[in-house]
C-alpha cells in the first residue's frame, strides 16, 4: 500500500515535526508508531528526543552533532525499511467508570446538548473499544478515539482550573482519562479509580500508544 511521503516542518532551531498524513486515522497512527520504533532502533546520531502524536512525531536533535538536512535524509531512509520494526501486541485495558452525579458533573450538560438520555450516553460511551492514539498533555494522559459521532460534543467554553484525578472526559470525537489532577476543558461524564500513572512503576504509564481501552459502567449516578 502506497503511503504519503514524509513532510518535515521546522519547529525552532533544534527540532522538526515529521508528518505522515493529513488525517487522524488508525492507519496513519500505526505508521507513526512504527516509525518511532524504527528510529529508536536506529539510534541516529544527535537525536535527543522523539515525541509521537496522532499523525506526526516531533524529533529533537543536537544541530552541532548532525545537520538537519542529513537527519531528514536519514529519517527518510529509516522509514523506507519496511518490516524492520514490528509493532508490539496491543494491551486491552477494561476501565471501570462511575457515571454522572459528582463523578460526572458534565453528564447533564452532555445529555441536554445531544438530546438523548443519560442511559444512551453511557451506552454509547461503553460500547466502543478505543485506540490509544497518543500519550500527552499530562504524564500518562491517553487520547482515545474515536468516540461515536452521536456523542461528539464541544469542549467546555470555560476550562476548569481543577479536574480531579481519574476523571473521564469527552470532547469532539475523543475521550480520555485524567491521570493526575490538572486543569482541563473536556466534558467530564464519569470517574475511574484506575491508577494510570505511577512514577515508581516501570513503565510509569499504564497505557501506551496503540493499546486498546474498553469502558465499563460500574453504576450510574442519578442526575
Amino acid at each position: 500500500m502506497a503511503h504519503a511521503p514524509l513532510r518535515f516542518r521546522p519547529m525552532g532551531d533544534r527540532s522538526f515535526l515529521v508528518e505522515l498524513g493529513d488525517t487522524i486515522s488508525p492507519d496513519v497512527n500505526r505508521r507513526v508508531q512504527r516509525l518511532v520504533l524504527q528510529l529508536r532502533q536506529a539510534s541516529l546520531p544527535g537525536v535527543r528526543e522523539i515525541a509521537p502524536g496522532y499523525r506526526s512525531l516531533l524529533v529533537v536533535y543536537d544541530p552541532l552533532t548532525i545537520a538537519p538536512a542529513e537527519l531528514k535524509e536519514r529519517i527518510t531512509e529509516v522509514a523506507a525499511r519496511h518490516g524492520s520494526a514490528g509493532l508490539p501486541p496491543a494491551k486491552l485495558l477494561t476501565v471501570p467508570v462511575f457515571y454522572g452525579g459528582d463523578y460526572g458533573p458534565d453528564l447533564e450538560r452532555v445529555v441536554g446538548h445531544l438530546g438523548i438520555s443519560d442511559d444512551e450516553v453511557v451506552r454509547l460511551h461503553t460500547e466502543t473499544i478505543y485506540r490509544v492514539y497518543m500519550i500527552g498533555f499530562t504524564p500518562g494522559y491517553p487520547y482515545l478515539g474515536e468516540l461515536p459521532a452521536a456523542l461528539a460534543v464541544p469542549r467546555r467554553s470555560t476550562p476548569r482550573t481543577r479536574v480531579p484525578k481519574g476523571s473521564v472526559g469527552i470532547a469532539q470525537r475523543q475521550t480520555g482519562i485524567y491521570p493526575v489532577e490538572s486543569p482541563g476543558g473536556w466534558q467530564i461524564i464519569g470517574w475511574t479509580p484506575i491508577e494510570l500513572f505511577d512514577p515508581s512503576r516501570q513503565p510509569p504509564s499504564l497505557l501506551e500508544m496503540g493499546d486498546r481501552v474498553k469502558f465499563e459502567a460500574v453504576r450510574q449516578v442519578e442526575i
